[in-house]
């Protein structure tokens, strides 16, 4: 974060520090407001989850953002396009994919300036760009507020006058949505896309002139309106998302055929990577056509009459998603049903404390209805899956879990239903023991046999207790399944390999298992790994480090996948001591 700002203090450019500002309270308030945002969500379709996507774009900008400083000292130009780019990554929704674009636009004029002129030309360049985006441009929507800042700051000037502006054109703007559009005028609400863009300029607000800018309380919604009164109910069954790899020329073609197919078009990017985002009766043609213009990747399909958009981080521990590939954001966090994790204790477990149900539940001496026990590497992992809701047993180098153990952290879950997670090929045939001798006494486990520890990270991603038992373990072997993986380790002594021979203290790289690379430095030998992961594909790369890696290896890791690979997102978790150097996962 950038310097607090000391009192009658102001900027006057906006640099790298202020930028990263600017985009973590962007994120903070989209957070804030996030239920008021989905509460008045009433067009293009009234599903109730615009406060969520815009949130959920903004936290992978934030993410972007934050990568960028953690692996160098990036300028202003780096920063907002990490901010962009970002936001184009984790697009979520209609108005989050808009928002994405303007994002864009911005960032295409202050690459080459940060004062206040410049800020007023990326605001007219963003609101232009969205626009052009959107198939159907309609009134009443946050591209009217989008437009509405551009034009109140368009004479430039300082940037705390241009910034201050801008905001307030775009207040002004958003109350007059209600009486744009018939749907809203009906609901008594102004249109929830461009609320959340008047958050966003709140925070480049304070961001320049350090403090909040004014924000009257939310009036008391009047009553829903009736169903049959809401947009969307005649509209299209589906909203498709995806990523897409194309040219230019490819991409004007998919636009028409879209167009023909649904509603609510938006596709945004450029430089040969797209978000495109519309609704219609036809998913599959949605998705062909993305298919026949280049590559499609991370494609989402919500069915409108079933969706029910969780809070973030409800329900999957790696927060909200939902989508036919099984993709989903990268935050952890216990905001999931469950409290932090109660810690690691002598006997190497380390135990979930639990919702106050289960605690009561427990004192009554009544089981979980279900609950998932993971053998993990290392106490940050341990800690990261308990927080998950996870009961870990962890293992030391040399020294896996025996039966009894695993036998014990089953009991120990005290459920009905228990999910076994070994992360490893060699605790197979133990933990497949184990789990017959729970079954013997009452409960039902069934085994996923994850082979590493990424692999239960995927799983546990997905776990939704709610569900199903047999379509959660089912969800779950599908998410383990769909990951590669691969472990860097330090060779102790001379050595036949796969890869040839290698000497102690060489570098090892490990793809399922075998060893395909052998090197002399750990961050090299790793990027030789990643790139042979890589070329098969991927979505996501997963890196897991221990305590004892050199301090930017993530870091450099990180920044050599964003160069290279347009398209793929990178999470990072740090295992803590007694785990391998490196585990890498590719999903």
């Amino acid at each position: 974060m950038s310097r607090a700002l000391q009192p009658d203090e102001e900027l006057v450019e906006l640099d790298a520090e202020a930028v990263r500002t600017w985009c973590a309270r962007a994120f903070d308030a989209l957070g804030r407001e996030r239920e008021e945002i989905d509460a008045i969500n009433v067009y293009p379709v009234a599903d109730g989850d615009t406060g969520t996507n815009l949130y959920l774009t903004a936290e992978a900008a934030h993410r972007a953002v934050e990568a960028v400083f953690a692996a160098s000292g990036p300028d202003t130009a780096e920063t907002v396009r990490a901010m962009a780019h970002g936001a184009l990554l984790g697009a979520r929704g209609n108005s989050g994919t808009i928002l994405s674009q303007l994002l864009r636009g911005m960032a295409t004029v202050l690459a080459d300036g940060c004062d206040g002129d410049h800020l007023a030309r990326a605001l007219a360049e963003a609101a232009h760009a969205a626009r052009q985006a959107v198939a159907h441009p309609v009134e009443g929507t946050i591209l009217t507020v989008a437009s509405a800042a551009a034009g109140a700051c368009a004479a430039g000037g300082p940037l705390v006058r241009v910034a201050r502006d801008a905001y307030e054109g775009a207040a002004t703007a958003l109350t007059a949505t209600s009486g744009q559009l018939d749907v809203l005028e009906r609901a008594g609400v102004v249109d929830a896309g461009g609320r959340g863009l008047v958050a966003v300029l709140g925070a480049l607000l304070e961001t320049v002139t350090g403090r909040a800018p004014d924000r009257a309380a939310p009036a008391p919604l009047p009553p829903a309106a009736p169903r049959e009164k809401c947009a969307g109910e005649e509209g299209p069954a589906y909203e498709v998302i995806y990523l897409l790899e194309a040219d230019d020329a490819a991409v004007d073609l998919l636009r028409s055929r879209l167009d023909a197919l649904g509603e609510s078009l938006v596709v945004v990017g450029g430089d040969g990577l797209w978000n495109v985002h519309v609704h219609v009766d036809d998913a599959g043609a949605a998705v062909e056509a993305g298919v026949e213009a280049g590559r499609p990747h991370r494609i989402r399909i919500t069915h409108f009459a079933s969706d029910a958009t969780p809070a973030p981080g409800r329900g999957t521990a790696r927060g909200a998603g939902s989508g036919t590939d099984g993709t989903h954001t990268h935050r952890y966090g216990t905001d999931d049903g469950y409290a932090h994790a109660c810690g690691p204790e002598n006997d190497g477990y380390v135990h979930a404390c639990g919702t106050g149900d289960d605690a009561a539940r427990a004192a009554r001496g009544e089981r979980a209805p279900r609950a998932v026990v993971a053998v993990v590497p290392g106490e940050g992992l341990a800690g990261l899956c308990a927080e998950a809701g996870a009961t870990t047993v962890r293992t030391r180098p040399g020294e896996p879990p025996a039966e009894d153990e695993l036998v014990e952290a089953v009991r120990r879950a005290h459920a009905r239903e228990v999910v076994l997670l070994p992360n490893d090929t060699d605790l197979r045939e133990t933990a497949a023991a184990a789990a017959e001798r729970v079954r013997a006494e009452g409960v039902r486990v069934a085994l996923i046999p994850t082979r590493a520890a990424v692999q239960g990270i995927a799983a546990l991603a997905v776990h939704e207790p709610d569900r199903r038992f047999d379509e959660d373990v089912v969800a779950m072997t599908a998410a383990a399944g769909a990951t590669r993986y691969a472990e860097l380790a330090v060779a102790e002594h001379r050595s036949f390999t796969s890869a040839g021979v290698c000497q102690a203290g060489d570098v090892l790289g490990l793809i399922e298992g075998d060893v395909a690379v052998i090197g002399k430095d750990l961050t090299e030998t790793a990027r030789t790994v990643l790139d042979r992961m890589l070329s098969a594909g991927g979505e996501l790369v997963t890196l897991v480090v221990a305590d004892d890696t050199p301090p930017g290896l993530a870091a450099d890791l990180e920044q050599h996948v964003r160069r290279g690979y347009l398209a793929v997102d990178t999470t990072t978790y740090h295992a803590g001591a007694e785990a391998p150097p490196l585990l890498i996962g590719v999903e």
